[in-house]
């Protein structure tokens, strides 16, 4: 029998990770331990409860890890995730419990900046419209459309919420000439300064200020539904909406109303609320629309070094020090873990 036992669910179609039912990439870190992952095939949370509750360690994939769930573990030491949101864990439940719950804030941040860059370009210089053109021998349609859009040069982006995506965004949209705005009401001002970004106090503020606009709030209470009605009437009507974070931040028929009523101009998706979306969505089926199957972290570096971050940091807690990121840090001060680097803020060191 393994000294330690990692409890995951059985994932039920493709997850962002890609594991392969064998984890080998995870083992890599966990063999030297003696730990072993047990994958359960359970089809309602108490049958994962039943199989779970004497874990060491859960992975948070293919289910949700309810308060029911945290509540009914006996000897779990860490819950990880192979993502940067962590919406899909009770934190609150985990922190009561003194479970930390690590993610993986940094392994595909470039990937993922990268992609917002292709939408917010596809979307500004109207790239499905001209593809659909000249597949439609609408050649000589193309130039007098783009003809009454400005160069990008000079637009302003502004950023909803200003951390690791969004900063490395605006890396790649200083490039471009773009005037840089955010709005984050929980992080320092000067981490958005040292940027060339500009605080903006209120969020209506900044929406009516810019020209595009870029969504990159975290799936949490307080951003659930960020951008309602109201936010899509403060932006220009000549204004873009990007969103490459989470689809819950959004009310979608608040945004398809906005798009029908022209309150903006276009919009360019990785995230819906449902996902997949129904066929029948309308979103999908706007010409002023560019939409992507949530794919702005995927790369061939993205799953292996996710999978290999998620056995490390399960390794690390089990053999009693502190995991590199954490998204509930105050649990480990008093946690009897070891503390092996310096630490700060809930962002593992090197994470920015």
């Amino acid at each position: 029998m393994a000294k330690y036992k990692v409890v995951t669910q059985k994932p039920a179609g493709v997850t962002f990770d890609l594991a392969d039912s064998q984890y080998l990439l995870e083992r890599e870190a966990l063999d030297a331990i003696d730990a072993e992952i047990v994958e359960i095939d359970a089809s309602t949370e108490d049958e994962f409860i039943a199989s779970a509750k004497n874990a060491d360690a859960l992975v948070a994939r293919g289910r949700p890890i309810t308060k029911k769930i945290i509540d009914s573990l006996e000897n779990c030491k860490v819950i990880a995730l192979g993502s940067v949101g962590a919406d899909s864990v009770d934190v609150g439940a985990a922190t009561e419990k003194g479970i930390p719950v690590t993610n993986v804030p940094d392994t595909f941040i470039e990937e993922v900046a990268d992609h917002t860059m292709m939408l917010l370009l596809a979307s500004f210089r109207r790239l499905n419209i001209m593809d659909q053109m000249v597949r439609e021998n609408r050649w000589a349609e193309g130039r007098p459309l783009l003809s009454e859009f400005p160069r990008l040069w000079g637009q302003t982006l502004g950023f909803i919420a200003f951390g690791h995506v969004a900063k490395a965004v605006a890396i790649r949209a200083k490039a471009f000439g773009l005037r840089l705005i955010a709005f984050d009401p929980y992080i320092e001002e000067l981490s958005m300064t040292e940027y060339g970004v500009q605080p903006i106090s209120t969020l209506e503020e900044m929406l009516g200020m810019s020209d595009i606009v870029s969504m990159h709030a975290p799936s949490t209470g307080d951003a659930f539904h960020l951008m309602s009605e109201p936010q899509f009437k403060s932006m220009k009507p000549t204004g873009l909406f990007i969103n490459n974070g989470r689809g819950p931040t959004v009310d979608e028929e608040a945004l398809i109303k906005a798009l029908e009523q022209k309150w903006i101009a276009g919009a360019g998706l990785d995230v819906f609320e449902q996902e997949p979306p129904d066929p029948e969505n309308p979103l999908l089926h706007m010409e002023n629309v560019i939409s992507t199957p949530h794919v702005a972290s995927a790369s061939s570096r993205m799953a292996p070094e996710t999978r290999r971050r998620v056995g490390k940091e399960l390794s690390l807690v089990l053999t009693g020090r502190w995991p590199r990121s954490c998204v509930n840090p105050a649990v480990l001060a008093d946690s009897g873990l070891k503390r092996w680097q310096p630490y700060s803020m809930g962002r593992g060191p090197g994470s920015g």
